[in-house]
């Protein structure tokens, strides 16, 4: 009987000291990207004779999954173009860069990446767009347009005037916003929270002609602080 309850204290041990129930290595979503880690920087190339992608983003922002799914998505929509298409004098491509934004201001700090996607794919110009990701510090979860304001408050209405008051300074040759478009919460989706304000950010043909190229707008948060949630 003793012999038995050492054997079976010996295979509890091995069991408990297996792999199985060790702790998870946390997933590595740059390698699942066939990246390279450089610091706190994922970084993938890939040159082919028809085209070329450039890609770069932090591996320290909290929810990594969402970043990784963004650009998986947006890598194979680009790849699936450009090898289905006709060659060209020169080559497809696809870059993607990233800057960090945060703020600290009470009650809660934020944290902010803002992908620009560049992408070339056989039309008359390159195309540039954003993607943006903003973290909330305290309650560990995604900030999105419509979790960033208080409920029962209508933003734009303080937001569109400051935007296009500012765009036209910046691009004073492609005339007004309609209403309609600049009261539409649709065009602002991608912003960063500051310190300052929330920047938003607006890709090639957006709220401007295409013409005018990609824009952002820093709204002061003397603006919008009273209904920022």
């Amino acid at each position: 009987m003793r012999m038995l309850k050492v054997s079976v204290l010996a295979a509890t041990l091995v069991a408990l000291g297996s792999p199985a129930h060790a702790a998870a290595a946390p997933k590595n979503y740059c390698a699942d990207l066939n990246g390279a880690q450089v610091g706190s920087t994922c970084q993938i190339k890939v040159s082919d004779p028809g085209y070329e992608i450039s890609i770069s983003f932090p591996t320290d922002y909290p929810d990594q999954k969402s970043i990784a799914e963004y650009v998986s998505q947006t890598r194979d929509q680009f790849l699936g173009v450009a090898r289905s298409s006709t060659p060209r004098d020169l080559p497809y491509e696809l870059d993607i860069t990233a800057n960090r934004y945060g703020s600290a201001i009470p009650p809660r700090g934020t944290t902010s990446v803002v992908l620009t996607v560049y992408q070339s794919t056989g039309a008359a110009h390159p195309v540039t767009s954003f993607k943006s990701f903003n973290w909330d510090q305290a309650y560990r979860k995604a900030i999105t347009y419509d979790t960033l304001w208080q409920a029962d408050t209508d933003p734009l209405k303080v937001v569109f005037p400051i935007v296009q008051a500012d765009l036209q300074k910046q691009a004073a040759e492609t005339g007004p916003i309609a209403p309609s478009v600049g009261l539409d919460p649709t065009y602002y989706q991608q912003f960063a929270v500051t310190n300052d304000g929330v920047i938003f950010f607006f890709g090639q043909g957006q709220l401007l002609p295409e013409v005018a190229g990609p824009v952002q707008v820093l709204v002061p948060r003397s603006a919008i602080d009273p209904m920022l949630a």
